[in-house]
């Protein structure tokens, strides 16, 4: 055989000739020299249409990174993989939609635009105009998709750039209004009253989905020890709580009725405290009286440190059973404050309880409560302590270190507040949502037990916000009789308006101009205004299934895209965020599963061994990394 080698090189094959590279390599000018040579040549748009009418399809799915920051090191290895799939799967011959995802609505934008304009808290927003906020908010959107795009393309991921979604966009929200329609239409959708996590920094209520995972933080707190004097006897519970600040609004004290209970003689003192629990509790020498079980203490009068207070002069004070009670850390006691706990708030129900809310949107205590009133939750520990002291009922303080939850977003310490808020009731749900998941590969595989594990003990979803810039809730309520009505689309609010429409028409979805538009009630004829309320940002997300795949306009395009063949995104956080709100809003949608496979991967963790996370300050930037290795 005889090869033969031609003198005379092509263009094309000059230009893959290799040349010589050194043995010092400036990889970061290399990178720039090879993206040059993808662009002069345009590989990448020929690569995005090459297979453009192939018979076999692969539909990817990108959850959308929150355009609100130029990207860090973690951010860039999930996207290595996005694109090494998406490649793996041109190679295979295989038509694809290239399309990247923007995040764009709520906290994660507010906080870093309050920042901006030196705001501190949602009076100084409100000062300086919605509109106006909106607006910045929006601003800061566009600039950070720029640069995460450019990033992006500096990491040669190989996307359709001109051509990405944004989750502020019309039609994702207002495919939103058609999934809240749709729940609506199936009576899931439900306002609430109940107490729930709250951050007072920033004014509005946190989902069990935001903080469940990364919401939680080692902090430490006052602690206190006090005695509530039975009423008829010479003795005292000795309750324990890590917050103090809430003993102004306690109604109740709760006891095992299976557990038992000593009551101890301690420096002439008689105290009850669970029998398994007074050697972590009490200090120093004590002589064991009598024995008793929880039961024999239930409905027992006893009086409270605060009952001076005004907002507590009908509140009468009594023992109640809770099974949940145990004697594995404090005293086996617990002081019950239906305003302030979520569980107390479930348990005023049960047993008839009066129900004190002392604090505000923004953590200050109500009228009502004497020297309390007007003060910030978090600065009063010391105050009560000695307030407890002078009164003769503190057992005993210490500083106590537990996890705690916080706002994710800007780090404060949250409160529990009694609030309205609209929910949807998953229970209508639940049983198909499990179904779907089954139906998915998951990997690796424990990830679908993990899905499944959330979704049998989920409870139903908060869906608003008392903020500014997100979703719109589409929630009428009318003014006269309370009757509240879902709108679906664009086309129904405009039909329904009595009112204005000419304010809002031309405008995004968005407050403040969405609030002018007002309709007539069905139940009364009264006018309807829109819920004040946006939405939960996991909405924005979880709709991309329905909305990037042109949902409500094109339904053969639609049921050509979905369900997608693959998702990826990290754990653990997105069993319970992302993956959970694409199953709820297109399961509810389409009864169908969103997608067929979904890899996880683990975050990116430091050299201490703790997840990376911006919020930490241990992440380490894109750029930063991309200058000093390529």
């Amino acid at each position: 055989m005889t090869l033969e080698v031609s003198n005379v090189a092509t263009e094309t094959e000059a230009d893959l000739t290799f040349t010589e590279v050194s043995n010092t390599v400036d990889f970061p000018k290399l990178e720039r020299d090879l993206l040059k040579w993808w662009k002069d040549r345009r590989v990448v748009e020929q690569y995005l249409i090459k297979n453009d009418g192939a018979e076999e399809r692969f539909s990817f799915i990108d959850g959308p990174i929150t355009a609100n920051n130029p990207m860090a090191v973690h951010h860039a290895w999930g996207r290595t993989y996005k694109d090494l799939f998406q490649r793996y799967q041109a190679m295979l011959g295989k038509e694809q939609r290239f399309q990247n995802g923007f995040d764009c609505q709520g906290l994660w934008v507010e906080v870093e635009v309050e920042k901006e304009l030196g705001l501190k808290n949602k009076r100084e927003i409100e000062d300086f105009g919605i509109a106006n906020f909106v607006e910045r908010c929006k601003e800061r959107v566009w600039k950070y998709a720029e640069v995460q795009t450019e990033q992006a393309i500096r990491l040669g991921q190989w996307m359709d750039w001109d051509n990405s979604y944004y989750t502020m966009s019309d039609e994702n929200n207002y495919t939103i209004w058609h999934f809240l329609k749709t729940c609506h239409d199936h009576g899931w959708i439900y306002k609430g009253h109940d107490v729930m996590p709250w951050c007072p920094r920033c004014g509005t209520g946190l989902s069990e989905h935001e903080i469940v995972t990364e919401g939680y933080q080692e902090r430490t707190h006052l602690s206190v020890y006090v005695a509530l004097p039975l009423g008829g006897e010479d003795a005292s519970l000795l309750v324990w709580t890590t917050t103090p600040w809430t003993l102004a609004a306690n109604v109740a004290a709760a006891v095992n009725p299976e557990l038992a209970y000593l009551l101890v003689e301690q420096k002439g003192n008689l105290y009850y405290v669970a029998k398994d629990a007074a050697k972590q509790a009490l200090k120093g020498e004590y002589e064991v009286v009598s024995e008793v079980t929880g039961a024999d203490l239930v409905g027992k009068a006893y009086r409270a440190p605060f009952d001076s207070l005004p907002a507590n002069a009908e509140v009468t004070h009594r023992v109640i059973p809770w099974s949940d009670v145990s004697s594995g850390e404090g005293t086996g006691i617990v002081h019950i404050a239906p305003g302030a706990g979520k569980e107390d708030f479930a348990l005023s129900k049960e047993h008839d309880l009066q129900v004190i809310a002392p604090i505000n949107q923004f953590g200050v205590y109500v009228e009502g409560f004497d020297w309390l009133s007007d003060e910030y939750v978090h600065d009063v520990a010391k105050r009560i302590e000695r307030e407890l002291r002078d009164q003769n009922v503190l057992y005993r303080s210490h500083q106590y270190t537990h996890r705690y939850p916080v706002c994710w977003r800007c780090n404060t310490d949250l409160v529990f507040r009694l609030v309205d808020e609209w929910f949807i009731n998953m229970d209508g749900l639940r049983d198909r949502l499990m179904e779907v998941t089954r139906e998915i590969n998951w990997f690796p595989a424990f990830g679908k037990e993990r899905e499944l594990d959330w979704l049998t003990n989920m409870d139903d979803w908060m869906i608003s916000k008392k903020r500014y810039w997100g979703l719109a809730l589409p929630i009428w309520v009318c003014d006269d009789c309370e009757h509240f009505e879902v709108i679906g689309s664009e086309i129904e609010l405009k039909e329904r308006a009595v009112e204005g429409w000419d304010e809002f028409e031309g405008q995004t979805p968005h407050r403040p101009y969405i609030d002018h538009v007002k309709i007539e009630c069905s139940a009364c004829g009264g006018r309807s205004t829109r819920t004040p309320d946006v939405g939960n940002p996991w909405l924005d997300a979880g709709i991309v299934a329905m909305s990037t795949l042109d949902y409500r306009h094109d339904r053969d395009y639609w049921e050509k895209w979905y369900p997608a063949d693959l998702i990826t995104e990290s754990f653990p956080g997105q069993f319970r965020n992302w993956f959970y709100a694409l199953l709820a809003e297109s399961t509810a949608i389409a009864d169908e599963k969103p997608f067929r496979n979904v890899f996880t991967y683990a975050l990116m963790r430091d050299e201490h061994g703790e997840e990376m996370h911006k919020s930490k300050g241990n992440a380490i930037w894109f750029d930063d990394a991309a200058e000093e290795i390529g």
